[in-house]
């Protein structure tokens, strides 16, 4: 069956006989007399009861048009659906994100997108980058904010990088320091709080090597799964942090921040998606974010 001879039947009802459908239609008369005798070959009932030129439906006629048309009008409404779907106006995008490293651009760019496409439903997941490449793997999201890839994963993605982010180190109030950087050669004596590098190796192998350049392997007291948690950590003067300055961003009122001397070491916020044709709906956030990328660097004033 279809949808044509659901079409040619409907318009015979609804214009009182094959002529006047013909004429609607701009179908030839025996055209729709075919559909519609094969339509009753196929359900195996009669549709009309013929009285001369008229066309009256049979009973049964009259319950199978009654679902005609609601059959007609799901299909009307499928085609309206996917033509705004291919539009970018209808679907789905799922987002990865870094809380600390995107919170300072990504609810504005989420407001321009939305007001942009009110269709397209939003799903947010935050979580490390590991554990944005198994989201990834999983089909959960479609784009990811996310520091610099590993080397097996980089062919297989296209990237943009956000943000270039200085190191900071993060020490207790408490210790009451007055300077605006400090010397990493002078924390070679310190407990180091670190973000574990089986959650971000790209942030974990940075801190580890502007140690190294400076003729120390940091103290390693805690490594952990969650930015916040090393802020408290430090914060109960558990050790100091060297982390990434969008840190900084956090709720840490009993924490300070201070450059680092030398600050030649810059950890990538990417954004990443899959290295194939994007959906319309990944295109016109990528559109958007090309656009806002200016202002969103000019915000964060990184050096």
């Amino acid at each position: 069956m279809e949808l044509r001879h659901l079409r040619y039947f409907a318009a015979v009802v609804q214009w009182n006989g094959y002529r006047e459908a013909s004429r609607h239609l701009y179908v030839t008369q025996p055209s729709i007399s075919q559909a519609v005798s094969d339509l009753e070959g196929e359900i195996g009932i009669k549709l009309f009861s013929r009285e001369g030129r008229v066309a009256r439906l049979t009973p049964a006629g009259q319950v199978f048009y009654e679902e005609a048309l609601k059959t007609l009008a799901q299909a009307e409404n499928a085609i309206a659906t996917a033509q705004r779907a291919a539009k970018g106006e209808f679907g789905r995008l799922g987002i990865g994100l870094i809380g600390a490293a995107t919170c300072m651009f990504l609810p504005d760019l989420l407001r321009k997108f939305k007001a942009r496409n009110p269709g397209v439903a939003l799903h947010l997941e935050e979580n490390v980058p590991k554990g944005q490449d198994l989201a990834f793997d999983r089909g959960e999201i479609d784009i990811g904010f996310t520091r610099t890839l590993s080397a097996d994963r980089q062919s297989s993605y296209s990237t943009r990088v956000i943000l270039r982010e200085p190191l900071v180190v993060a020490l207790p109030k408490a210790r009451k320091v007055e300077a605006k950087y400090l010397r990493i050669a002078d924390l070679a004596s310190e407990r180091f709080v670190i973000f574990q590098r089986a959650s971000s190796p790209a942030a974990f192998d940075a801190i580890i090597r502007v140690c190294n350049d400076q003729g120390f392997s940091p103290k390693i007291h805690n490594e952990l799964n969650n930015m916040q948690t090393v802020l408290s950590t430090v914060q109960a003067d558990e050790g100091v942090a060297i982390v990434p300055a969008s840190a900084s961003n956090m709720r840490a009122d009993n924490v300070d921040f201070f450059r680092l001397k030398p600050d030649n070491v810059r950890i990538d916020l990417i954004a990443a998606w899959p290295k194939r044709e994007p959906s319309i709906v990944l295109k016109s956030f990528l559109d958007l974010l090309d656009e806002e990328l200016p202002a969103i660097r000019k915000k964060a004033h990184y050096i």
